[in-house]
């Protein structure tokens, strides 16, 4: 099956701001990068999977597609009480520990990256028994370097080495089972 990964467009004012799973207003350039972002897909998915949150349903309303589902598994990392905060703003006996040890350390009432890493690859397990050809998944840039990180193999510590900019599209073939993953390719929008 092959696997169109979209991290959602640009957000408005979202600079120094931790936001995670928060609603995020999306920049004046939604309606031109959606609209690359399209061009750049096939003619139709079997099916587009979205975060439920406004920043990527949106895009996954423009996709062409047969249907259009959400599943909560593919939100952002939480980062708990740290969500609409200034990444300036955290104090140092919260936000070390976390920097130290991300993988592990969940910011207050947040998540670790393992415990997105879980939900994510759950969900692509589920995706292998779904008898499509061609998806779409519209979502976050932990989510994208999660799937990363499942499908290929990239230790979760190394995953922020990924970079993975706003509209970005990689393409996966997801296997019957994970030895037969593999990334086909990369699209900057």
């Amino acid at each position: 099956m092959e696997v169109f990964v979209i991290r959602h467009t640009a957000v408005k004012e979202a600079q120094g701001l931790c936001y995670g799973q928060s609603e995020m207003a999306l920049a004046e350039t939604f309606a031109a990068e959606s609209q690359r972002i399209v061009d750049r897909c096939p003619e139709i998915f079997d099916v587009v999977f979205s975060s439920p949150l406004q920043r990527c349903t949106q895009l996954a309303g423009q996709l062409p597609a047969r249907e259009v589902q959400t599943d909560d598994r593919l939100k952002e990392v939480s980062f708990g009480s740290w969500e609409q905060k200034a990444w300036n703003n955290i104090t140092r006996t919260e936000f070390d520990p976390w920097m130290d040890d991300f993988v592990d350390v969940a910011p207050p009432d947040g998540e670790s990256l393992r415990q997105l890493y879980t939900r994510v690859n759950e969900f692509l397990n589920e995706l292998r028994n779904v008898p499509h050809q061609r998806v779409a998944v519209v979502t976050h840039a932990g989510v994208v370097r999660c799937v990363w990180a499942a499908l290929l193999g990239v230790p979760l510590q190394n995953i922020f080495k990924i970079e993975v900019s706003y509209g970005q599209i990689q393409v996966f073939e997801l296997g019957p089972e994970p030895a037969f993953d593999r990334w086909i390719s990369s699209v900057v929008n």
